[in-house]
């Protein structure tokens, strides 16, 4: 499955992550005292929603033969102590039947899933 670190130095809040193989880079921004030189946390959390939802419907487009031209997820995060994600699907190529069930198999991808479902997450020190 999945598998990645996260380092930070001295640089405020400038974290390398490597996971996949590959590195990004995620920081605050400077309002809230980092340097902005990358995502932050949020932000990386929604893009992990949107490229699943992303690839699971073109995947299952592709599977129906559905001439689908793009898909576009927009993606909002609200609230500061009771969170909530808004998800917009912009669906070009699809009957409205089609874009329904789009929609539907959006709310079973595997990120959003996991986030509706929580995710234990164990902590051990080194």
């Amino acid at each position: 499955m999945a598998q990645g670190t996260a380092r930070i130095g001295k640089d405020k809040y400038r974290t390398q992550i490597s996971v996949g193989g590959r590195d990004i880079v995620a920081d605050e921004p400077p309002a809230l005292g980092g340097q902005g030189a990358g995502f932050a946390p949020y932000d990386l959390l929604l893009a992990s929603l949107g490229a699943c939802t992303a690839i699971t419907l073109r995947m299952y487009a592709d599977r129906k033969g559905w001439p689908m031209e793009s898909l576009e997820v927009g993606l909002r995060l609200h609230g500061i102590e009771e969170k909530k994600i808004d998800r917009t699907l912009t669906i070009v190529g699809l009957d409205d039947e089609q874009r329904a069930r789009m929609a539907d198999i959006a709310e079973r991808t595997p990120v959003t899933l996991t986030l509706k479902n929580g995710l234990p997450i164990e902590t051990r020190l080194a």
